[in-house]
């Protein structure tokens, strides 16, 4: 079984890493799933598209980001405005099972899905017994 480090959120919605901007970010949800080849995350990110989100591998550490544009208008008074607007970061130390060359991803109805595959000694094999 491959080892992953996930920290835990301080608050279910915030990230606790301060935002470059004044804009708050949330950390997304995240689901993540061991195959025999491969470990897979699925991150909760609607509201940002592919060519928003920012993916970075460094030291064994991965860290998800992505940009959500404005979508409420700033002209408009608000009677009830209970929707939080902001980006998505979310950080996991990986451990040194995974092949960083071979990660990819993609992204489809607000999900992020990550492809963690694992080095090839990380992964398990059927040892053939032989008669004496």
């Amino acid at each position: 079984m491959t080892t992953m480090t996930i920290e835990k959120p301080a608050s279910q919605e915030m990230a606790r890493t301060e935002p470059i901007c004044n804009r708050p970010l949330f950390r997304p949800n995240v689901d993540i799933v061991e195959h025999k080849d491969e470990l897979i995350v699925m991150a909760d990110m609607p509201g940002t598209s592919s060519e928003d989100i920012d993916i970075q591998f460094e030291n064994g550490t991965l860290t998800l980001y992505a940009k959500v544009p404005a979508r409420q208008m700033q002209d408009i008074y608000y009677d009830l405005n209970e929707y939080g607007l902001g980006d998505f970061q979310r950080t996991f130390q990986v451990g040194e099972t995974i092949d960083s060359e071979r990660i990819s991803a993609e992204y489809e109805d607000g999900v992020l899905t990550l492809h963690l595959p694992k080095t090839e000694a990380a992964r398990p094999r059927k040892i053939v017994v032989k008669d004496a």
